[in-house]
């Protein structure tokens, strides 16, 4: 889609508000709305008192305050750009910015907008939404159940604490099997997500909770192009630490990418290290060359997103016998 911007639109949205800065070729408007559907709505007002009508708005991924306002803006017609806060924070050092509030973070987003040009997000399908929303829930609880049986074992705790802690662990056991009850009955009714659960599974190390972590928190595949893409969208690129001839860091992750993602990748990673046979060899082929376990541990991560990518991208099963170069051809070339 082509757009002929003439109005930028720069939010930094929290929790209870959003502050919106206006930029035009007639000048700049600033104004603060309620983080709710009424203040949506007021939002829309605003706009179009301005005659504001081809709008590039712009907002950090931050959290998940500005799901629901970017869907909207984007079902209005704008176009809407959702960014990583490394990028408008790097343009704020850029401008030498020396204050930092709300208002003011409004203001350089809408010109980091005018001036890098984003690209426009397009919102996931409401199946996926519906799956991330899942997923993103029993994620929460369990770690609000390993938060609960790390305190049961604290020494000395009252028995009455004790009973009641028993008590939250079980209430979200059952929360948890039912939330998962339901994401296998969603996934199910949809052929399009249970065949591509079904290609993720088909990889040693990738079971049915991390294939929905994959399915909820990746965009459409057909937006990558390449490995090198799906590694950067998780932060499982690495990062080189190398200057003259001092400095020598050791690698590491870039981690300016989908945090929740590299979380489900994490304990599979490790799984897949032992039955994986392609992973296996691999990260052996590492040790063999001195490398660190965690950085060994961070290739496996990210050599397992790029196996899934490689099944979803092919629509073909994994198969451990296939030439890592055939695996990679038969991804390329339905990119």
């Amino acid at each position: 889609m082509k757009w002929r911007i003439l109005e930028t639109l720069g939010i930094d949205i929290s929790k209870l508000d959003f502050h919106a800065n206006l930029i035009t070729e007639k000048g700049e408007a600033k104004k603060s709305f309620p983080n709710s559907l009424a203040g949506y709505k007021q939002l829309d007002v605003w706009l179009r008192n301005r005659r504001a009508q081809q709008v590039h708005a712009c907002m950090e991924a931050t959290g998940s305050y500005w799901e629901a306002l970017a869907l909207h803006l984007h079902e209005l017609g704008y176009a809407v750009s959702v960014v990583n806060p490394a990028r408008t924070k790097a343009y704020a050092q850029s401008e030498l910015l020396r204050a930092k509030t709300d208002k003011v973070d409004a203001g350089m987003i809408a010109r980091f907008c005018r001036a890098q040009k984003p690209p426009v997000w397009e919102p996931p399908a409401p199946e996926i939404r519906m799956l991330q929303a899942f997923s993103r829930h029993v994620q929460n609880l369990k770690e609000t159940r390993a938060e609960q049986l790390t305190r049961v074992q604290t020494p000395h705790l009252p028995e009455f604490v004790v009973k009641s802690i028993n008590e939250v662990i079980a209430a979200l056991d059952v929360e948890i099997d039912e939330t998962e009850r339901l994401i296998d009955e969603h996934i199910d009714k949809d052929p399009g997500l249970k065949r591509k659960r079904d290609l993720l599974t088909s990889i040693p190390g990738i079971g049915v909770t991390t294939a929905t972590s994959i399915l909820s928190e990746m965009p459409n595949i057909s937006d990558f192009r390449t490995a090198s893409n799906v590694a950067a969208f998780a932060g499982l690129s690495p990062r080189i630490a190398q200057s003259g001839t001092s400095v020598r860091g050791r690698g590491a992750l870039c981690k300016t990418g989908n945090a929740r993602l590299r979380k489900a990748l994490y304990f599979p990673a490790i799984t897949a290290q032992r039955f994986n046979p392609v992973l296996k060899a691999f990260a052996d082929r590492l040790a063999a060359n001195g490398k660190h376990r965690m950085v060994i541990l961070g290739a496996v991560m990210r050599k397992l997103l790029v196996l899934a990518w490689g099944v979803l991208k092919s629509g073909c099963p994994f198969d451990p016998n296939r030439p890592a170069e055939t695996r990679s051809k038969i991804a390329l070339s339905t990119a």
